[in-house]
């Protein structure tokens, strides 16, 4: 599976889940159950690699700015979602969080922002598919600290500097 083929098994079923991302959790497995397991298993390297790579300070924030708060578990579960929402969204959010001002459409703190089954969608299209747990998938581990410089997340003022089109949108309206 490429790259493409990636993107659109997640927009396919972003669409078909009207943006539910419990929805798109589900349809992801059924999608994922009409491939072979190595198909599978490549989809969760796309995954993984992009989960990865979104393990940043800068991405935190945003996520932080966007739910008013995020422990660990919760940006673990906003990544899921971020990739959830597409390569436009999650590649431009990646690249500049405060962009995420621009990419979102209405954005529900209470639905959004948390794609948790999203992450596990392979692994359960894989066991179902073969009755066995998905194998070690051979792409580095996320590091032990996200990549680039710390935010102090509980000074609002550090927050509405660095993302200034999220804090405007959406938490001084």
């Amino acid at each position: 599976m490429d790259e493409t083929e990636f993107w659109e098994i997640v927009d396919g079923t972003r669409e078909a889940a009207a943006g539910d991302p419990e929805e798109q959790a589900d349809l992801l497995v059924e999608r994922l159950l009409g491939l072979d397991p190595d198909s599978v298993l490549d989809f969760a390297r796309h995954f993984e690699a992009r989960y990865n790579r979104a393990y940043t300070w800068e991405l935190w924030g945003a996520a932080w700015v966007l739910l008013d708060g995020a422990s660990d578990d919760a940006f673990d579960y906003f990544r899921c979602w971020l990739i959830g929402q597409g390569r436009e969204v999650f590649e431009g959010g990646v690249h500049e969080p405060d962009n995420l001002a621009d990419l979102l459409g209405e954005f529900d703190e209470e639905v959004d922002g948390d794609g948790e089954e999203l992450g596990y969608a392979a692994d359960e299209a894989y066991e179902q598919l073969t009755g066995t747990v998905a194998p070690d998938l051979g792409i580095a581990v996320q590091p032990a600290e996200p990549g680039g410089a710390p935010l102090d997340f509980e000074d609002e003022a550090v927050l509405a500097v660095r993302f200034p089109r999220l804090w405007e949108r959406f938490r001084d309206a």
